[in-house]
């Protein structure tokens, strides 16, 4: 699998997930078998490009390559301005946002919102392939604007046209947001009628759904988000199918309570004491959810107010699991944690 120079190890890729896939996410998710990870998007706004949201988005310090840094923004120049910005800033793949149902984003007419301006979505993909010269571009978007707009076929096509390198499709339209289930023939047909990869998107939750979606879309890889949260290690279970047809067992305790406090350190270095404390709160609850009596849990974690408190409550909590179970239990398991 490979964008552009870029040879990848596998075809899993990290969805770009805004307030989620930071630089220590995407390092334990590649660490856990994803063969790619996409950055928080970063706006083409040259007068935030400074402030300290955007800083921490753009920061890659000790990430593996390739770096792949997402824009998002509504004037080509300014695209084509963000790329180069990005770029020398380490960026070794620019995407184009054209994937985001966020209220707060196509209102401005970013995101999934460019889809309804066929011309304008283009002019973009041109703008930013000329702005990145050799570094390749690759682009995400949706089926469509709503049901009765689906138009990822003609923008597609045209993007291929300008030189995008690799195009991703999550199967739902921008009304849609999350809700209701991913369709898999838009991205069928557009695989069919493109030369460049196709990546897959939206509904991936397991190994059998994962050979599902290859088998009905013929893409050439898969990009994993919402699934991903709480269980970074959904792209290991997933190779391990691929290559022999079976499940491996569930991770060890111990080896989760060990792949958290990694990710923790990573997470309080980036974010800070006070904000990076309280943004941990959202990784860890999507850990515990999965677990016996996880939404109790989820609420004592949630009133600890530092990262030592954090962390001690962590190998306190992890330690009295791991005396019950070797491996990591499903949250429909009869044994309390909170008695």
């Amino acid at each position: 699998m490979r964008i552009g120079n870029h040879e990848l190890p596998n075809r899993l890729f990290v969805a770009p997930m805004a307030g989620v896939t930071d630089r220590p996410f995407r390092k334990l998710c590649k660490r856990l078998g994803a063969g790619h990870a996409v950055s928080e998007m970063v706006t083409s706004q040259k007068a935030l490009w400074h402030s300290l949201k955007t800083s921490r988005r753009a920061d890659h310090q000790g990430e593996t390559a390739p770096i792949a840094v997402q824009i998002a923004g509504v004037d080509p120049a300014e695209m084509a301005e963000a790329a180069r910005y990005n770029i020398e800033r380490g960026a070794q793949i620019i995407d184009i946002n054209m994937g985001c149902p966020a209220k707060k984003v196509c209102t401005k007419w970013a995101g999934s919102a460019l889809m309804q301006d066929e011309p304008l979505a283009l002019a973009i993909v041109e703008a930013v392939v000329q702005a990145a010269g050799a570094v390749p571009v690759t682009l995400k978007m949706r089926t469509g604007w709503c049901q009765s707009h689906k138009n990822a076929l003609a923008i597609a096509q045209g993007a291929e046209a300008r030189g995008i390198q690799l195009l991703t499709i999550h199967g739902r339209t921008r009304e849609q947001g999350y809700g209701g289930e991913a369709e898999y023939e838009t991205i069928a047909a557009v695989k069919r009628a493109l030369k460049i990869p196709v990546v897959a998107n939206g509904d991936i939750d397991s190994p059998e759904k994962a050979a599902a979606v290859l088998a009905a879309t013929g893409a050439d890889a898969l990009m994993i988000g919402r699934a991903a949260q709480g269980r970074p290690w959904i792209f290991g279970d997933i190779l391990h199918f691929f290559a022999h047809g079976t499940h491996r067992p569930a991770p060890r305790v111990a080896e989760v309570l060990d792949w958290l406090l990694e990710h923790l350190d990573e997470h309080y270095g980036l974010y800070g004491e006070f904000t990076g404390t309280r943004s941990a709160r959202k990784h860890i609850g999507w850990t515990l959810k999965t677990l016996p009596d996880g939404e109790a849990l989820r609420q004592q974690m949630n009133q600890l107010d530092s990262s030592a408190a954090q962390q001690a409550w962590l190998r306190d909590t992890f330690t009295r699991l791991g005396q019950q179970f070797e491996r990591l239990p499903a949250a429909n398991d009869s044994q309390a944690l909170c008695a």
